[in-house]
């Protein structure tokens, strides 16, 4: 039967001053990932900008549907007219007139196609929004743990940095009695050294963190909530690839916009072609004149007509032929960047599936790391104590062990962020996945 390891008291004292240190950090004032993301929809002028270009084609696509609708005119004008009599005698007539036309549209195959350019146009134009809103949350997602991985570094510098004054102490003492050479109390020196210069880069980095995060935002003092323990990643679903690319060549905002600039093109052939169609209007004017003057009998004068009007293009100079040409082309080229839109789509979905799998079997693979380095620094603190390993070896294994720690919380925080980009390659994710993650921090 093996018997149980326990850690040495040293070991456990290193150990549960690194867990308090990060237990004490989130726990006042603290804001969370769906918060903060709240004042970002509110703040950040990138998405604001695109919210006012999704309420800009709405205005559009409503000026498109008045091409169907009847339209209606007012004129006025007055006139003043001096006359010449017989006998050299001349005179003043004047005359008031004034107006109402209408037109409604008929038959016009370039206003249907104009008419259903908008509307596709507003699709388009939903899917840019929504595209906005993914890339919002994937940025205030990857600026929140960017801060929590630079405020877990700080932490973990610091109590490195503890450890090693810890050990140098204990050198110099050992130096004193005569136990141990002057090269340990130096080893000892030179990392806390670094110690010291790894704290302060750590700082800076924690600090530009949090700027970086406020500028999002628009809030200064950011305290994010630190992952709850124990730490349990989401695992991906579906686990088949192919279910994600299917699922983006449909959802995917970027594709729904290339399919609506080549339905687009489309439509602008037929306008093109709508060229050499005839148009038909019905027409109707509603007039009055009052005139006024020497040489004639004032009086008023009414009229009014109804009719259709017909027009019709019999020849363009070959403008019209031309036109369709070009708008041919184009339409072939939109089908062109459509493939290439969902071939990228596809590809950076692959990517980001295969890399949250890889990120899944890193944090595994670091859990374990971190599990043995801890047992190698109690050998190795244990070894040291009864004269076998030497100073260097000790500070070796502390190194390792803040190194590993480090590596597991930010490859943590990258699953996360990953599998927000996953579902953002495939065009799936939502607010309601940055809530399943929000869910995962520390209340």
């Amino acid at each position: 039967m093996t018997p149980k390891r326990t850690l040495l008291p040293a070991t456990r004292l290193l150990l549960g001053s690194w867990l308090l240190a990060l237990s004490l950090v989130g726990t006042a004032q603290s804001q969370s990932l769906k918060e903060l993301y709240e004042a970002a929809r509110v703040y950040d002028a990138t998405y604001q900008a695109a919210r006012a270009q999704a309420e800009a084609a709405e205005y559009k696509a409503a000026q498109a549907e008045g091409l169907t609708l009847p339209t209606v005119s007012a004129n006025a004008k007055g006139v003043a007219t001096q006359v010449t009599l017989p006998r050299g005698n001349s005179g003043d007539n004047n005359a008031l007139q004034g107006g109402l036309n209408g037109r409604l549209p008929l038959f016009n195959r370039a206003n249907d196609a104009t008419i259903s350019q908008a509307r596709v146009a507003l699709v388009a134009s939903k899917a840019e929004l929504e595209s906005a809103e993914q890339d919002l949350i994937i940025r205030i997602a990857q600026a929140y743990f960017d801060v929590l991985a630079a405020r877990d570094t700080a932490k973990l510098t610091r109590v490195s940095k503890a450890a090693i004054l810890e050990q140098l102490a204990s050198a110099k003492r050992n130096f004193e009695v005569g136990t141990a050479t002057i090269t340990d109390t130096r080893e000892a020196q030179a990392r806390a050294d670094l110690a010291s210069a790894q704290e302060i880069a750590a700082d800076i980095e924690l600090r530009n963190r949090r700027i970086a995060l406020g500028t999002l935002v628009g809030r200064r003092d950011i305290e994010p909530y630190s992952l709850a323990t124990p730490v349990v990643l989401p695992a991906v679903a579906p686990d088949n690839v192919e279910e994600w690319v299917n699922t983006a060549d449909t959802v995917h905002p970027q594709v729904i916009r290339s399919r609506s600039a080549y339905e687009v093109a489309q439509l602008e052939v037929n306008k093109a072609k709508a060229g050499e169609l005839p148009t038909v209007d019905a027409v109707a004017s509603l007039g009055a004149n009052y005139a006024s003057g020497d040489s004639i009998i004032p009086g008023t004068t009414r009229s009014g007509s109804v009719g259709i009007e017909l027009n019709w293009p019999l020849y363009t100079g070959g403008i019209v032929q031309n036109r369709i040409k070009e708008t041919g082309s184009l339409a072939q080229r939109s089908r062109d960047e459509l493939d290439n839109t969902r071939r990228t789509v596809a590809q950076n979905t692959r990517v980001a599936f295969f890399t949250v799998q890889s990120g899944e079997a890193l944090v595994k693979a670091l859990e374990a790391a971190e599990a043995s380095s801890l047992l190698s620094l109690e050998a190795t603190t244990l070894g040291y104590k009864v004269g076998v390993r030497v100073n260097i070896d000790v500070l070796n294994a502390q190194t390792q062990l803040f190194q590993t720690q480090r590596d597991l919380f930010k490859s943590r925080y990258d699953v996360l962020v990953g599998s927000l980009r996953l579902r953002q390659a495939s065009g799936q994710l939502t607010e309601n996945d940055l809530g399943a993650v929000n869910r995962l921090l520390q209340k």
